[in-house]
């Protein structure tokens, strides 16, 4: 994959960030969802994370989908944990977790050494990407990849990174994410368990253009449709906690648990 420099990234005059063109004439329409996503910000909000992650993971991995809990990077202060619920009852039918590198090193280095061009950046990596079966699913799977992309464009980061096994890699290759390494080269990852996957990236700043570009079908629902259920914002309390999910609601023996956790 070509290095796309970050500073080309912020003065292409063709560019316009998410934020932006969402106040902007970019938007041609307003269109509601029959879910929410919204950033978890409370200890009911993680139990639903827990119950989809548990049931997504449990249709391709069960060992482990038994062992899952909350984790410590959920709490971690350059996290963020979305959740997708029902609007008929309230049910989590999603969740991805966002992390960013700007206290540290992102889950994926632990598996990966990063080349020179994406580890000076500003990165953000998707993972723990879990839905609901059938079709509902596959849209709160579209609309989890949209909020991913707006949190980024939000939030300054330069590359969202996602690693993924297959075939759910085509998926992420149809969304225009390019391999970070040789072309399908898979690689074992440590933090998702040893399993091959490839490590893909899309810049921030020139989604939208490449959207266009390639006449991507996805352009529409990403950048000229404004989607009010879809909030990615992070309260002040949150943001006083530094961006940690759910650091200043989680039981004090919780949390200093998963404080602990995270600095070993």
């Amino acid at each position: 994959m070509d290095r796309i420099e970050s500073v080309l990234l912020t003065q292409n005059s063709e560019y316009t960030s998410l934020g932006e063109s969402v106040n902007q004439s970019a938007v041609k329409k307003t269109e509601t969802l029959p879910f929410t996503i919204k950033v978890a910000s409370s200890v009911a909000d993680l139990d639903k994370v827990v119950e989809i992650r548990r049931a997504a993971y449990g249709r391709h991995v069960p060992e482990f989908a038994d062992t899952m809990g909350v984790e410590a990077l959920d709490a971690a202060p350059d996290t963020v944990v979305l959740l997708a619920q029902s609007r008929l009852d309230g049910g989590p039918i999603g969740t991805m977790r966002v992390q960013t590198n700007e206290f540290g090193p992102l889950a994926v280095e632990q598996s990966v050494a990063l080349p020179d061009w994406l580890s000076q950046t500003r990165l953000a990596e998707a993972t723990r990407l879990g839905v609901a079966r059938g079709t509902i699913g596959r849209v709160v799977k579209v609309a989890l990849c949209k909020a991913y992309y707006m949190y980024c464009a939000q939030n300054g980061v330069d590359w969202m990174l996602i690693t993924a096994r297959s075939p759910l890699d085509r998926e992420y290759e149809a969304m225009l994410f390019d391999d970070v390494y040789g072309k399908n080269e898979f690689l074992p990852m440590a933090h998702v368990g040893g399993l091959p996957h490839r490590l893909m990236a899309k810049p921030v700043a020139l989604a939208r253009q490449r959207w266009a570009q390639a006449n991507h079908p996805l352009l529409g629902y990403m950048v000229e449709t404004y989607h009010p259920d879809i909030d990615v914002s992070v309260t002040p309390k949150q943001s006083k906690a530094g961006h940690g999910t759910v650091r200043s609601v989680l039981p004090g023996n919780t949390s200093e648990h998963l404080r602990s956790l995270s600095e070993a």
